[in-house]
């Protein structure tokens, strides 16, 4: 909205053109995004549900009671500075309506009073994740200049050609580990917000100086995405808001952001490591995340369905287990996992982008 704004009044006024500018708008998103949401969600918390507290987990009873669901202030607020700051596609536009979307179901889940079961929750995760997918692989294709769909990984230079129905799987896939691994993290004061937040810098970054810039792109051996400029915008708006957010979630909180915060963080995520055309770049931004939610959900998975029992002396989520078995405070958990993870996300882009 505002860029095309500045198309139309650039004529009349000249410093207009900078309503054009991506670097402007990166920049006026993500401070709107702080803002806003740092200044207006204390007003809704007498309006948001209360924490039930989650079962299984170490501090159920600390954040019982806390106001929860703040997803749906700022994911929504998200959405509407995206739609004003950003030209967008309608991709971009699929991507923001079911991300609000994946917020919705879980803030419903936050307010309810017994809470959704989880079978329930697999079912909408799988019907959202499959429209993205069906919307990822049509739009990727229609713009591919040879019509397929390609990944590129480190250690080879061309592109790998994919399957549609191949990529549609992996992309299901993709967003619902990234969805349920980002919600099982949130359980320290900051630590899920936090290391999204990590995730979200890097692929804005990767968006906007690596993808979106055809000279560079070309010279790292990577496939250009013409539009990284625009999903860089977006992506730093999410930062912005959730830096609103974390304003008040940090410890000792008086917010959380409940499943309609985490599972929306996830998806979009989850998307962004697929739009970039190489899915393993989720090691790059979410490999503690993955950790830390992803092993406790294969390890309650394979002892549910297949009756086989791993890591029995560790506890998952792993945040849980440094905090009871290894006498870890709230913020030591979150700073050496936020260490830990701008380790390992500059040694992967490095490997990404250098080892081609």
């Amino acid at each position: 909205m505002i860029f095309y704004l500045g198309e139309f009044l650039k004529s009349a006024w000249g410093p207009a053109r900078l309503l054009q500018s991506y670097a402007v708008l990166i920049a006026i998103a993500l401070y709107s995004g702080f803002f806003i949401t740092q200044t207006i969600l204390p007003k809704f918390y007498g309006l948001l549900p209360s924490d039930r507290g989650r079962e299984f987990t170490l501090t159920k009873e600390a954040a019982k009671g806390k106001p929860t669901g703040s997803g749906v202030i700022f994911i929504s607020i998200f959405v509407i500075l995206s739609i004003i700051f950003a030209p967008l596609d309608w991709l971009q536009s699929g991507v923001l309506l079911l991300t609000w979307l994946m917020m919705l179901t879980g803030f419903l889940d936050d307010r309810s009073s017994k809470g959704w079961g989880e079978y329930i929750k697999a079912f909408l995760d799988l019907v959202i994740t499959v429209v993205a997918a069906v919307l990822l692989e049509r739009y990727l294709s229609s713009t591919s200049p040879d019509g397929q769909l390609k990944f590129w990984f480190p250690f080879f230079t061309d592109p790998i050609s994919i399957p549609k129905w191949l990529y549609i799987i992996i992309t299901v896939v993709m967003l619902w580990v990234s969805v349920n691994t980002t919600n099982c993290t949130d359980g320290v004061d900051g630590l899920s917000s936090t290391l999204v937040l990590i995730a979200l810098v890097t692929m804005g970054l990767i968006f906007y100086v690596i993808l979106g810039h055809k000279d560079i792109a070309s010279y790292l051996l990577v496939p250009h995405l013409k539009d990284g400029a625009s999903w860089a915008i977006i992506t730093f708006c999410l930062a912005g808001v959730l830096m609103g957010y974390l304003w008040h979630n940090a410890f000792p909180s008086s917010v959380l952001m409940g499943d309609a915060g985490s599972r929306a963080l996830g998806f979009y995520i989850g998307v962004c490591v697929m739009i970039s055309g190489n899915p393993l770049l989720f090691l790059a931004t979410s490999s503690i995340i993955f950790i830390n939610g992803g092993v406790g959900l294969l390890k309650v998975a394979l002892k549910r369905f297949c009756k086989i029992s791993i890591l029995e002396n560790i506890r998952f989520p792993l945040h849980d287990h440094m905090r009871k078995n290894k006498g870890w405070s709230p913020t030591q958990v979150l700073i050496k996992f936020m260490i830990i993870q701008l380790l390992i996300t500059v040694a992967m882009l490095g490997i990404f982008f250098k080892i081609r």
